[in-house]
């Protein structure tokens, strides 16, 4: 944090939507193998997420990084990316969406809302993401991608929410008793089309990788 007071960004300007990758997970049901470092299409796994989130429109990229996070920072190319360290990772999601919150709320540009995708749902693409960025209206904006009629990733925080969520953010249950709070807020983006919201958490789950 660097402490100086940080202004909105003006009403006339393009908005900046940051993407902000949770990939601290363990893998504990893939016998400890960090979902970051997973292979896909010859590279970590990582790489395709934040791949998927440039594609989508997000410029600046901040990744929560967790289980073996040096061995991610030495095999990963994620060049421009902002990488932070959540030494809680252990605890559940929840303390990775507080730790990069809070790199967000400290970049040195102001940024209007975080753009929140799991690293282990590599279905979910560009198209998804540039759908829901694109349901940005203002600071309070809450949207999330939806499947079938079911809320799922990405999702969009606007800025003015972040206390809230980071307040609420524990165990592994994320932003979840948040956006159940406030449903009637939330925009939903049909994403069924153009995306899987399956994640690769067992072994069985790795036929999805290429």
């Amino acid at each position: 944090m660097t402490g100086e007071t940080r202004e909105p960004s003006g009403e006339t300007e393009e908005p900046l939507v940051a993407g902000l990758l949770l990939a601290a997970g363990g893998g504990r049901r893939l016998g400890g193998r960090p979902k970051a470092l997973l292979p896909h299409r010859g590279r970590p796994l990582v790489e395709n997420a934040v791949r998927v989130l440039r594609e989508g429109g997000c410029e600046v990229v901040h990744v929560v990084l967790g289980a073996a996070a040096d061995r991610v920072r030495e095999q990963a190319l994620l060049p421009g990316c902002v990488l932070v360290d959540n030494p809680d990772w252990a605890e559940g999601m929840g303390s990775s969406l507080r730790v990069g919150l809070a790199s967000l709320k400290a970049a040195a540009l102001p940024v209007d809302a975080a753009l929140v995708s799991l690293v282990d749902q590599p279905g979910i693409g560009a198209a998804a993401v540039a759908r829901v960025r694109a349901a940005y209206r203002s600071r309070d904006t809450l949207a999330a991608a939806s499947y079938e009629g079911k809320r799922g990733h990405p999702v969009l925080f606007g800025a003015g929410r972040w206390a809230g969520i980071a307040a609420g953010a524990v165990g592994d249950q994320g932003a979840r008793d948040y956006l159940k709070a406030h449903r009637d807020a939330i925009t939903l983006v049909d994403c069924s089309d153009v995306a899987e919201p399956y994640d690769i958490d067992t072994e069985a789950d790795l036929v999805h990788l290429e």
